[in-house]
């Protein structure tokens, strides 16, 4: 059977398809929604397929593919298996040196920003991150440097300003102490951007931008554009990382079809626990009781001490980050004080609601 025949023999179910060449090795992983549609498509002539798609197509001998239940798993167990095959054609989430930190180094005469492969245990220095990708991260901490004037070439305070200072790249921290003041300060609202807590540096980005339109300066406003683009796409990568770190609790549950759901369990960037159930529109108590009784047996086990999310778990978090803000994902959190049995009732209540909303849009 050639490859065209077994493309349309598959099903139009999720699942993970894996590419081989001529000497059975695994070139590609991949994963759908759609198993029968997408990888059929590979075997369309079509002007828009990539330069790696026809590179790889005609390095393809065979596939296999793995089922699952939900796209969900699909892209879990892709993200997994690309870690661990490391085929020739994935280039995302098989290399730790593509991921990058942002570090804010307390090590000299005043604190600066900079980009960073690498987190070193144990330092004073402040991380954020891991970021994705390098090229975002990098022009995002360049542009602010240039926007504020805060790069500056000296690494310590010294009586003469810097080169930088004279192509008006840095406000003269090292060498005003009033211009040193301002710059700490405007390290503390970077500092507050990353974190979440002070909007007020981003507002200020976008009014420049705003003002640089109005006086026809549309080189300028575009330049601030991109530096907000990059910008806003570190801070999506943090509100990830946040989440992750809380070390929650998540119950996610998705319609499978056939009067069935299927529940997770989740901590971190982990799949605790997975099982399929058939939806008793009669007696949900039922159903609410069975899984009150796996939460209890996998969110009652202690959890492990509060750390930085690492490298090799950004993928996984950011999959699971992703598909619980999406709209047709029903879950809930439990918060640890309702695994104890004076606050159970909240647990069953909110299990009951997460039920009772997939029942009712069956």
């Amino acid at each position: 059977m050639n490859l065209i025949d077994k493309a349309k023999q598959l099903p139009s179910t999720p699942g993970v398809y894996l590419m081989k060449d001529s000497h059975g090795s695994i070139i590609y992983v991949g994963k759908s929604k759609n198993l029968k549609s997408r990888v059929s498509s590979y075997f369309q002539h079509s002007s828009q397929h990539s330069n790696k798609v026809i590179k790889l197509v005609h390095h393809l001998k065979d596939f296999d593919i793995i089922h699952t239940d939900t796209e969900f798993e699909a892209f879990m167990l892709e993200c997994k298996l690309i870690k661990d095959i490391q085929p020739l054609y994935n280039r995302m989430m098989k290399n730790p040196r593509s991921y990058s930190y942002i570090s804010v180094k307390r090590d000299q005469s005043y604190r600066r920003i900079e980009f960073v492969h690498e987190m070193e245990e144990g330092d004073r220095h402040l991380y954020f991150g891991p970021f994705s990708s390098i090229g975002t991260t990098e022009k995002a901490i360049q542009g602010l440097k240039e926007m504020f004037k805060l790069d500056c070439n000296q690494s310590t305070t010294k009586n003469s300003p810097c080169l930088n200072y004279s192509l008006g790249l840095c406000m003269g921290m090292c060498f005003d102490p009033s211009a040193l003041k301002q710059y700490h300060h405007m390290i503390d609202r970077i500092i507050g951007l990353l974190e979440g807590t002070d909007s007020s540096l981003l507002e200020e980005m976008e009014q420049r931008m705003i003002q640089a339109s109005s006086q026809f300066d549309f080189e300028e406003a575009a330049k601030v554009r991109d530096r907000i683009e990059w910008v806003q796409s570190l801070l999506k990568k943090e509100q990830v990382i946040r989440f992750i770190e809380e070390d929650q609790n998540i119950v996610m549950m998705e319609y499978i079809g056939d009067n069935r759901v299927k529940m997770f369990l989740i901590r971190r960037n982990q799949i605790l626990f997975s099982k399929v159930y058939g939806l008793d529109h009669t007696n949900l108590e039922k159903l609410v009781q069975q899984i009150k009784s796996e939460i209890l047996s996998y969110f009652s086990q202690p959890k492990q001490s509060m750390k930085k999310i690492k490298k090799d778990e950004i993928d996984e978090a950011a999959i699971i980050y992703r598909y619980m803000n999406s709209h047709d994902r029903e879950c809930i959190i439990i918060p640890d004080q309702w695994l104890n049995s004076k606050r159970m009732n909240k647990m069953e209540q909110a299990v009951l609601r997460l039920v009772s909303s997939l029942t009712a849009s069956v």
